[in-house]
């Protein structure tokens, strides 16, 4: 039902000086972030090294839906956000067990589906599960190009292997000269196998 955790929401007072945190002190990448009017909040997505993501979201006006979560403090984590590859399996799922859902919203295309369980029924920590592909949600910098599987890259060493992550984002590895002989030895025996079979 759950294909991984996707990120880690934070919400915080203040946007700016939570994006010099994380961009500028840590090193954090930024991808897609947008205002929503309608409930009255700005969210971030950033990566961090392969992939590790973090949201940092905050009120854009009086009446967002964060006032109250920040009316005593200055930022927290919100909740976290799982991707699942079906969002109506994870909800029939969810009722079958007895859990409780609430706030399905379908962003136009379908390119975000969510649903959301409140903290009294997961041990204190607001989830949200949502369908989409985690790639469309990053920076190209992150990512590899579209249609793009891997990427290999020579450095003095050996080489850097990347390979593009199902949750966006990419795998890189550093191999040394004798690795990529082994390596090499590896793909084709695997290769030679599979020709054989066919």
């Amino acid at each position: 039902m759950i294909s991984r955790i996707d990120h880690v929401s934070i919400a915080v007072k203040n946007q700016k000086e939570a994006e010099h945190f994380f961009h500028d002190i840590l090193g954090a990448i930024a991808g897609v972030g947008m205002a929503d009017p309608a409930t009255k909040f700005f969210w971030q997505i950033f990566s961090l090294g392969d992939l590790s993501r973090i949201e940092i979201i905050s009120p854009t006006e009086e009446g967002s839906f964060l006032d109250g979560f920040l009316k005593d403090k200055d930022g927290g984590v919100h909740h976290i956000t799982l991707q699942t590859p079906d969002i109506n399996k994870a909800m029939a799922h969810l009722e079958a067990q007895g859990i409780p859902v609430f706030g399905y919203n379908e962003y136009p295309g379908g390119v975000w589906k969510e649903i959301f369980i409140h903290p009294r029924h997961a041990f204190g920590v607001l989830i949200q599960i949502a369908e989409f592909k985690a790639a469309d949600w990053l920076s190209d910098e992150v990512n590899l190009p579209p249609e793009t599987r891997w990427q290999v890259e020579k450095t003095e060493a050996g080489a850097t292997l990347s390979f593009a992550h199902p949750g966006g984002g990419r795998v890189s590895l550093d191999l040394n000269h004798g690795e990529l002989k082994k390596l090499m030895a590896s793909l084709e025996k695997a290769y030679t196998k599979t020709e054989t079979k066919s």
